[in-house]
């Protein structure tokens, strides 16, 4: 019996890699998105500087240029860049092309720890002071916005899963129990998540935000982010499980198992949330960008995570008068692209999942 499961469980992710593997976007999304994490992961080590690394004398330098030819015209073998000055206006600078510095592998830096654990010292590339490589430019600080971007990804892209783990564990709970007890439980149960869904998300979102103090570490910052996202998203979930719930809870296997003696709360979570779960994947896929987007929102109004930490709503907060976005657009540009990017992505990928998991609702939408 066990061996024959098996070989079904086989079948079926055969049959879906087969089937996901068609929509070649979403593909391409997963791919994307799995090298978005991973340099979220390593952000230490791909970033040249540290994350409240600064240099007073580079405010809004522009993106740093590579060559591999020099004024002479000789060949370099590695990239280069060029050193830069100061110039006459504030913010801006001139190209000094009698200073190379060579763009070098493994150099040592700012200390970090990689994956949280390792300590370590050495960047993946950088170059030799006083000279600066800025992929992405500079901010008002003199802050690389390349380093800043990848740091600020690990607070961006983790609210997304992080609030959705909570937050549907929470609605698959609460949708289990309501459609499958009924009674007093379930009209409870319903009433108090559609009050919650009676709010609009973006004000209980402010309200909840604005009950917190607001001079608390950017870590504790990032965990309230986390857990008022996660209080507001579940409710929508659990409406839709429960009605899921009052289907399955009728099947035989279900009675079946209420005849063998099961208890109530496990026959809820190993037979009928397991039978939500291709529901769950999709809907999972496709709320997280609506998490990072909060946490976007929050700390472009300034209410989530605070200088000198690095996330991308913070960083889209910092180029928001039209003044820096006329003249330093590569501060607006580097967060944007990366939000849209991911959101993108997301919905993509949610797309390809819900065809794999159902062809025949894929079938019938497409004729």
């Amino acid at each position: 019996m066990a061996e024959g499961s098996g070989v079904a469980a086989v079948l079926a992710v055969r049959e879906f890699w087969r089937q996901f593997r068609r929509h070649g976007v979403a593909v391409w999304s997963l791919r994307l998105l799995v090298v978005l994490y991973a340099a979220a992961a390593l952000a230490p080590w791909l970033a040249p500087y540290g994350e409240t690394e600064m240099d007073r004398m580079c405010y809004f330098h522009p993106p740093t240029a590579l060559h591999w030819v020099d004024p002479e015209g000789h060949l370099h073998l590695v990239p280069f860049v060029y050193g830069t000055r100061p110039g006459a206006a504030n913010g801006t600078y001139v190209v000094e092309r009698s200073r190379i510095y060579p763009v070098r592998l493994f150099v040592p830096g700012a200390p970090y720890r990689l994956l949280g654990i390792v300590p370590a010292r050495r960047h993946l590339f950088g170059v030799d002071a006083p000279g600066h490589v800025f992929l992405l430019g500079a901010d008002s600080q003199g802050r690389d916005e390349w380093s800043r971007l990848l740091y600020g990804a690990q607070v961006s892209l983790t609210v997304g899963l992080l609030g959705i783990a909570i937050s549907f564990s929470i609605g698959l709970l609460v949708g289990g129990i309501s459609g499958y007890l009924g009674g007093w439980v379930d009209a409870l149960l319903m009433r108090f998540t559609e009050l919650l869904l009676s709010i609009p998300s973006l004000y209980l979102i402010l309200a909840l935000r604005n009950a917190i103090p607001m001079n608390l570490p950017s870590q504790q910052v990032y965990l309230v982010i986390v857990g008022v996202l996660a209080f507001i998203g579940w409710a929508a979930l659990a409406r839709v499980v429960r009605g899921m719930v009052l289907s399955i809870r009728t099947t035989d296997y279900i009675a079946a198992a209420e005849a063998l003696g099961m208890s109530r709360l496990r026959i809820i979570v190993r037979h009928i949330l397991p039978n939500t779960m291709s529901f769950v994947i999709i809907a999972a896929t496709l709320s997280v960008p609506a998490y990072i987007l909060g946490e976007v929102y929050l700390s472009y109004l300034g209410m989530g995570v605070q200088e000198p930490s690095a996330s991308w709503g913070n960083m889209l907060h910092a180029a928001r008068s039209t003044s820096t976005m006329e003249s330093y657009p590569w501060l607006l540009f580097a967060p944007s692209a990366a939000i849209f990017l991911t959101v993108v992505s997301f919905n993509f990928l949610g797309d390809g999942l819900r065809d794999a998991l159902d062809p025949r609702q894929s079938a019938g939408r497409r004729t």
